[in-house]
Parts: structure tokens; C-alpha cells; sequence
């Protein structure tokens, strides 16, 4: 895990303090840094390069949460979130502790991400904090402007909770 003056760091290319388009209800952004899907037509191609972006302090992040009474929770996108799994993790864990909901967005499935966990524990730490999942690559030839949340018709929005509780997936309902 990075750290800077012995605190947890992660890549980002940046953030949005208010985001009514990231999830559900006013919402704090934290676009990560650098992405392996190289998806055609991605909304944010500038965050594929994983030597872009900057370092920022988790302490940092939450302190620029902590500002905002208004947030009802924080939403982890970008580039690929889960390549940093365990800065990513302790973020979900301090995000959690002040009462707010956490929104993924990742190219990956949530079957490749059951997989995925067996052999990575921060990734297990991020499901367990996490609310609403976004998974899936975008698809250019699925691009649906329509959709609430995501671009292409494969993305599913899954109450990870309510997933968890019942043993199959469950689609998220507002």
C-alpha cells in the first residue's frame, strides 16, 4: 500500500465534491487513476495511464468529505478502482464509519470479482463496505444514454447488501 509520511496514499486523477450522476443522492467522487480495460469510447480515457494522475493522502480525501453535512455517500470510479485494492478498502472503511453509502464503478463483473477476492482480502474488505455495484466493461456498441448511472446496456447496478443476504444478485431499485 502507498504510503507518504506514513499515510496510506492512492492514485487519482481527481475528484468531484458534489455529483448527482455517480449513484444515488448527492454523492463525493473519487475518479482513481490508471485502468487495464482500455475500454473503446470511455467517458474518461485520461485516466487509463496508471503513471498519470497524483498521489493524495486517504486522510486527505476524508477531510474534503468531512466538509460536506449535505453527502449522502461516496462513489469510487475512474480508471479501474479495484487495481488499488488496498487504499481503495481503507477509504471504504473510514467512508463507512461516518454513516455514508459507497457506490463502485469497475469494468469487472461481479462474478470475476467473487473470483477475484478468494486470493485478495482488501478486495473483500471493498465488497463487504460496499452499496451500490456497478460492474461491467463499457460496451460502445451497448451505449444508452438513458440509463441511470452507467453508459452501455451490459452494466448492471446490484445492491451488493441485498446480494449478499439472499445469495443471488439483486438488482438496485431506488
Amino acid at each position: 500500500m502507498p504510503e507518504e509520511n506514513g499515510e496510506i496514499t492512492m492514485r487519482i486523477a481527481g475528484i468531484v465534491r458534489e455529483s448527482i450522476v455517480d449513484g444515488p443522492g448527492i454523492r463525493f467522487a473519487v475518479f482513481c487513476q490508471g485502468c487495464p480495460h482500455h475500454c473503446r469510447g470511455c467517458h474518461n480515457p485520461e485516466t487509463h495511464d496508471f503513471q498519470g494522475g497524483e498521489d493524495v493522502s486517504i486522510h486527505r480525501i476524508l477531510e474534503e468529505i468531512d466538509k460536506n453535512p449535505l453527502l449522502k455517500g461516496v462513489t469510487f470510479s475512474g480508471g479501474e478502482p479495484l487495481c488499488q485494492t488496498p487504499a481503495f478498502a481503507a477509504l471504504a472503511e473510514e467512508v463507512k464509519k461516518r454513516g455514508l453509502t459507497i457506490t463502485l464503478f469497475t469494468g469487472y463483473t461481479l462474478e470475476q470479482l467473487v473470483e477475484m477476492a478468494k486470493g485478495d482480502p482488501d478486495l473483500r474488505r471493498i465488497m463487504r463496505c460496499t452499496d451500490l455495484l456497478i460492474d461491467g466493461p463499457y460496451i460502445e456498441r451497448e451505449r444508452d444514454l438513458t440509463l441511470q448511472f452507467r453508459g452501455s446496456r451490459n452494466q448492471r447496478l446490484i445492491d451488493l447488501p441485498k446480494t449478499r443476504e439472499q445469495g443471488r444478485i439483486v438488482f438496485w431499485k431506488e
